[in-house]
């Protein structure tokens, strides 16, 4: 992880790391596991002054990835749906659990998993389906609900390398160890959050 910090780091100044960070932000909405919050870190680390136009990038990209997994769910369930979800959830207990915090929570469910580790892409190709099935959820509330959650996250972070950028760098060289090995957890806990809350 270590070496892989400092490649980002050299990347970050690349002239095509802002189209790689709206890649991994779309695709990490709707089918692809690791999250873009190491990438807009280390980019908005190593350039604060633009820290928050990568908060923008990374918010709408991922707002766009979500309305992919949402048209995934909605057409594309019995296929390439399934085969996503099945990576996540190989029993479907948490399918189930899913529906059952959409019919008890609607779009505050959603809103949820934008703000932690959960994993987004789950419940962005779970509205899909479950639209498809016939459920009344509006598509620019989804699409709204995904901003608000995906923009507070991105934005804060944003904000903080912002201003904080340098010190962030050196806090990050210092304690990257236990740094490395605490978003580790966060990752395996938000995708073993959804099996065992609620």
């Amino acid at each position: 992880m270590r070496e892989t910090y400092d490649w980002m780091m050299r990347f970050a100044h690349k002239p095509y790391a802002e189209r790689a960070l709206f890649g991994i932000s779309f695709a990490e909405a709707s089918f692809f596991p690791i999250p873009p919050d190491p990438l807009l870190m280390v980019m908005g680390a190593a350039q604060p002054n633009r820290a928050i136009r990568y908060a923008f990038v990374t918010t709408i990209a991922s707002v766009l990835g979500a309305l992919f997994g949402f048209a995934i769910g909605m057409f594309l369930m019995d296929t390439v749906g399934i085969w996503i979800l099945d990576l996540y959830d190989s029993d479907r207990h948490v399918w189930s659990k899913i529906e059952n915090w959409f019919s008890v929570y609607g779009l505050y469910a959603l809103l949820l998993a934008a703000l932690t580790p959960i994993p987004f892409k789950v419940f962005t190709i779970a509205t899909g389906a479950i639209v498809a099935g016939g459920e009344d959820i509006h598509l620019f509330a989804f699409l709204g609900a995904s901003f608000v959650g995906r923009g507070a996250r991105f934005f804060t972070e944003g904000i903080l390398l912002r201003y904080f950028g340098e010190p962030i760098v050196t806090w990050m060289e210092k304690w990257f160890d236990w740094i490395a090995v605490g978003f580790s957890l966060l990752v395996i806990g938000g995708f073993a959050a959804i099996k065992y809350i609620g």
